[in-house]
């Protein structure tokens, strides 16, 4: 593929490197430091084998692709499989103002140039109705649709019905409010621990906020970002990913350190200790006739960073998980968070089932013991997969009821890199046969910035099967790390390597070659915090 730049001729390199120098100004990560991408510019014209490469013309008047291989004139994606990249998740701040602005529209652009089909933004709700029920302040997110729009690039978003711990973004304070006069709104474990990122999914329906229900809320929200969004529907913002939990995935926080849950050294522990949890349990018991079984959760289980033998609970020979007592408690857990995801990836459906925009939710890859006869982190996170069940049937048939794809992070993943019991090339082909026999459609994610080859190699192995299931993919996430020169070299690799963007200069007819390409060598990218 060949890139145009605008304008005369003194502007064959300029464009480019204009768009990288603005990087300079950035402030991605915490608000209270600075960091700084420098680029050299004595060097900035030297040729290698590593970066930014980009076969420029200096004819037409608009930065534009010369060739598009989708049927989407929207689109430079190759075989369907489209491209996005992860907007820092405090793009928009605390008090609904733009952070690192210059950074992220100079990021946007070199992205736009790069192939990359678009970006995907965090819309928080602890931001966006922050002080009172129903009042909703967007002005920070329409800003940052208007900048994508005039860069021609698409949009999806991704509404949180949750908190986050890095960079602190609370959940909005009148719900905090509502969660000091009753914990149990909250999920909370068998010590009595909280975990206050997000509701617990037991309260879904209960008029906990003045008569209104979570679910309430939650929809009018969805309904108000579509209104007021609504001019940039179809065009600029093509998908929408609801939140269904902690991190915005669709599992109970059976470990609090939100950063290990998807690879975590323990087992986690059963979030079903608050008092609607416990309500529920009990009336299942007594409905299944084993009264005694709801008095609590199973008492022989580990603690959070224990290791499935620590009890009897999940070991793999006669573990209490096989008995009709570990069946009854597991199902019941299980069936509690696949109702929870039906209920909101239904408003997703009633709100946004008559607009163009994609509709998705986020499944995790909890691949830690997987190797397991018992899965336990699965199981403590809600889904009850064994060596002997499948449990993620009518997890991926509530995605589909509801005509919504998969958000699944971890392609980038591979079982040679992780601890032992741990498999997450097995749990990832195990939900891609269930989409494929329900078709459902899948957005693959990594689950953190790639700092080795093979991450991105692993991820376009998944791009690129021979029965191919996952046709789209955003990479998480845009930041200071991430133009790092130990990083942005093999991501732009990456990108050149999915859109066949690999086409040397050397190889084009003779009258094509216009100008030299610009290579940005790794080494000429540094990272400064002031």
């Amino acid at each position: 593929m060949e890139i145009s730049v605008i304008g005369n001729s003194q502007m064959k390199i300029g464009k480019i490197e204009e768009n990288l120098r603005d990087l300079c100004i950035s402030n991605f990560g915490n608000n209270k430091q600075k960091s700084r991408v420098l680029f050299d510019q004595s060097k900035i014209k030297e040729k290698g084998n590593y970066g930014f490469r980009f076969p420029l013309r200096a004819t037409q008047s608009n930065v534009i692709p010369v060739e598009k291989t989708s049927a989407s004139p929207n689109s430079i994606s190759v075989d369907g499989v489209n491209l996005f990249v992860g907007l820092p998740v405090d793009t928009v701040s605390r008090d609904n103002t733009l952070n690192h602005e210059r950074a992220i529209t100079a990021g946007l652009k070199a992205l736009k140039l790069m192939g990359v089909d678009g970006v995907e933004l965090p819309v928080w709700w602890g931001i966006v109705e922050k002080d009172a029920m129903g009042k909703y302040d967007w002005s920070g997110y329409l800003a940052i649709a208007e900048m994508v729009h005039k860069l021609g690039l698409k949009l999806r978003v991704s509404l949180c019905f949750h908190a986050s711990q890095e960079p602190k973004i609370p959940l909005p304070t009148w719900v905090s409010q509502f969660g000091e006069a009753d914990p149990s709104i909250y999920f909370t474990d068998r010590l009595g621990q909280q975990y206050k990122e997000c509701l617990s999914l037991a309260v879904d329906d209960l008029p906990i906020f003045d008569s209104r229900s979570p679910i309430e809320v939650y929809q009018n929200f969805c309904e108000s970002f579509k209104s007021t969004f609504s001019p940039f529907m179809g065009s600029t913002i093509t998908g929408v990913t609801i939140g269904l939990g902690p991190d915005g995935e669709l599992r109970y926080p059976s470990c609090h350190d939100s950063a290990s849950h998807n690879n975590h050294s323990g087992v986690g522990e059963f979030q079903c200790y608050d008092k609607y949890m416990l309500t529920y349990l009990k009336q299942y018991a007594e409905k299944m006739g084993k009264p005694m079984w709801g008095l609590g959760g199973p008492h022989d289980v580990p603690s959070y960073n224990e290791p499935p033998c620590a009890k009897n609970f999940f070991k793999d020979n006669g573990g209490s998980w096989e008995t009709p007592y570990g069946d009854f408690f597991l199902s019941w857990y299980s069936n509690q968070l696949i109702s929870h995801g039906n209920r909101i990836l239904s408003i997703a459906l009633t709100v946004f089932g008559e607009t163009p925009l994609i509709i998705s939710g986020k499944l995790p890859l909890v691949h830690s013991w997987y190797k397991t006869q018992s899965h336990p982190s699965e199981l403590t996170a809600g889904f009850y997969n064994t060596v002997n069940r499948d449990g993620y049937e009518e997890v991926i048939e509530v995605f589909g009821k509801n005509s919504c794809r998969i958000i699944l992070p971890g392609l980038d993943l591979s079982d040679a890199r992780e601890p032992n019991g741990s498999s997450p090339q097995s749990l990832l082909a195990q939900i891609k046969d269930v989409c494929r026999v329900q078709g459902v459609g899948i957005s693959g994610e990594n689950l953190s910035l790639s700092k080795v080859t093979d991450g991105f190699s692993n991820i376009k192995s998944n791009l690129s099967e021979e029965d191919p299931i996952v046709d789209s993919f955003t990479y998480q996430r845009m930041g200071a790390d991430f133009f790092s020169p130990k990083h942005f070299p093999m991501f732009t690799a990456f990108v050149r390597g999915v859109n066949q963007l690999d086409i040397d200069v050397d190889d084009m007819p003779e009258t094509r070659r216009v100008a030299e390409p610009v290579h940005v060598k790794s080494e000429v990218l540094q990272v400064q915090t002031a």
